[in-house]
């Protein structure tokens, strides 16, 4: 999802060195995409754009959607390039987006961008969230074959799930943030709390008494996080 930053004007013009070389402009982008796509992504946009070299900055959601956050009075990214609509709304709300219309703008979806025009935002993808089985350490357990969510309530999968967090994770916010808006919030909210004691770990402790490091052998990996931690993650996103 990529976005523009009020920094003036983001594209600087380029100048001629020795009245022949072009001096490469450094476009610093923020982004939260997985490393393998940041490869293709840089050339494919060096190619078309000759004398613009793309500097990654690349974390987590929720640690590039604070380090913009904490930039908002003097920004150092150029563009914000790959994180959740969520963050982009936080991020619009605090007025440091320019809007900004790219080339193809009109043959997007309507969900997959801002509605003003110019729009503050356009959409790269959609998140689709799904359950991962280590199939040799499931069979261990005996539980049923994971069809639905409600299947990682299993009693066989006590202390066998790990997860991303939503505090820094986007995919784990994003999981949260489905699992509530498909079950409703209190069926949501109840979900979790049953789910939570099926974790087995989480990157950083959400219970004293139930954290451990994540395993290697754990027979199966979901987004999700212990109820009332990701209550309060999504208090503070949300505000």
């Amino acid at each position: 999802m990529p976005v523009s930053l009020k920094l003036g004007t983001m594209l600087t013009a380029a100048l001629l060195l020795s009245g022949t070389a072009l001096a490469q402009t450094k476009l610093s982008v923020y982004t939260a995409l997985e490393n393998d796509q940041l490869g293709p992504f840089k050339k494919a946009f060096e190619e078309a754009n000759k004398g613009i070299e793309i500097t990654w900055v690349r974390d987590s959601t929720g640690i590039i959607t604070a380090r913009v956050l904490a930039e908002k009075a003097n920004p150092q990214a150029d563009v914000i390039w790959g994180v959740a609509l969520s963050s982009v709304l936080m991020f619009d709300a605090a007025g440091i987006l320019e809007a900004y219309a790219p080339q193809g703008l009109a043959d997007l979806k309507p969900s997959f961008r801002d509605s003003a025009n110019p729009p503050k935002w356009t959409g790269m993808d959609a998140f689709l969230s799904f359950a991962a089985v280590n199939q040799p350490e499931f069979a261990k357990t005996g539980a049923a074959p994971i069809k639905t969510w409600a299947d990682l309530l299993q009693p066989q999968l006590k202390g066998k799930l790990v997860m991303p967090n939503p505090a820094s994770s986007g995919t784990g916010y994003l999981q949260v943030a489905g699992w509530l808006q498909s079950m409703g919030e209190e069926k949501g909210w109840a979900y979790m709390d049953k789910l939570h004691e099926n974790i087995a770990s989480t990157p950083i402790p959400v219970r004293p008494h139930t954290y451990n490091r994540p395993r290697a052998s754990a027979p199966a990996r979901s987004g999700s996080i212990c109820a009332p931690c990701a209550k309060r993650i999504m208090a503070r996103r949300s505000m």
